[in-house]
């Protein structure tokens, strides 16, 4: 297993070479087994995946920092690969009290995390532009006291909010640039054209998600259009529940079990969590 150090390097090194890669996102110590073994370069936590596992909404701040970060450290400890942290907005809404989330991070065997401007507050979901910025400073300050170079995402949520605003996003992706964030990161962001001015309009690494609303974009279509990294946040885990409940739902309404013959078998899943291709 490689050292905590080297992970952070591999995943640095990932940024800073040419091309793009997806970085799926596993939601226990099975599905990141899974990913791993199917050749992906890089993992990353999804906060969705966790509360649903948990029985929980998302976005509601139902998952406490502790939890996320056990779930994280699961992860990390199940790969070889580099996992980046999707810890929403750092479990505070103090630039400084947030920044604390940091090395707690790094501790947990992550290579990297995220902080959103999404403040989790429904009335105001999205911070003020200067606190905005305060906190990314503050973030990126955090990890630059790290003894490696741990990879900070910022996030600019305005468009998963109903704020589809790009003049404000590019604005706020820019100033986190010039924060000092290694990545910066718009979710929903629903098409090429849209996507190419946020990736035109900064200079560091720009991450895109594919999900259910953009789920016919390609990876050689986001490549074209300057993309370094593409997440997939909770899409693998709605899918798996769509499994369960497409089965549930055939005994339930049916009394049968013909879902099982499209299973995977339990010797497929063993050699994938051994490490094989299956």
């Amino acid at each position: 297993m490689p050292t905590q150090s080297e992970k952070v390097q591999t995943f640095k090194a990932l940024h800073d070479t040419p091309g793009t890669f997806v970085i799926p996102n596993p939601w226990d110590a099975g599905s990141a087994k899974i990913l791993t073994a199917l050749g992906f370069k890089a993992l990353a936590t999804t906060s969705s995946g966790l509360a649903f596992a948990l029985g929980r909404p998302d976005g509601a701040q139902a998952v406490s920092r502790a939890e996320a970060l056990s779930n994280a450290r699961a992860i990390a400890g199940a790969t070889d690969l580099p996992v980046n942290g999707d810890l929403e907005n750092l479990y505070a809404h103090d630039a400084d009290d947030a920044a604390t989330t940091i090395p707690l991070a790094a501790d947990a065997g992550l290579a990297g995390c995220s902080i959103e401007d999404a403040s989790g507050d429904a009335t105001n979901p999205i911070y003020d532009f200067d606190h905005a910025v305060a906190r990314v400073r503050a973030a990126v300050k955090a990890a630059r006291a790290l003894p490696f170079p741990f990879v900070l995402t910022a996030r600019a949520e305005n468009f998963l909010h109903g704020r589809k605003d790009l003049a404000d996003t590019i604005k706020r992706l820019q100033a986190f640039e010039a924060a000092g964030a290694d990545v910066l990161y718009a979710p929903g962001l629903a098409d090429l054209a849209t996507i190419k001015q946020v990736v035109s309009a900064v200079k560091k690494p720009v991450n895109v998600i594919v999900s259910s609303f953009n789920a016919d974009l390609t990876v050689a279509q986001l490549t074209e259009a300057g993309v370094k990294r593409i997440s997939i946040g909770g899409a693998l885990n709605r899918a798996a529940y769509g499994g369960f409940l497409t089965g549930a739902r055939e005994i339930a309404e049916h009394g049968t079990f013909t879902y099982g013959k499209s299973a995977p078998s339990m010797g497929e899943i063993t050699k994938l969590f051994n490490g094989e291709q299956s």
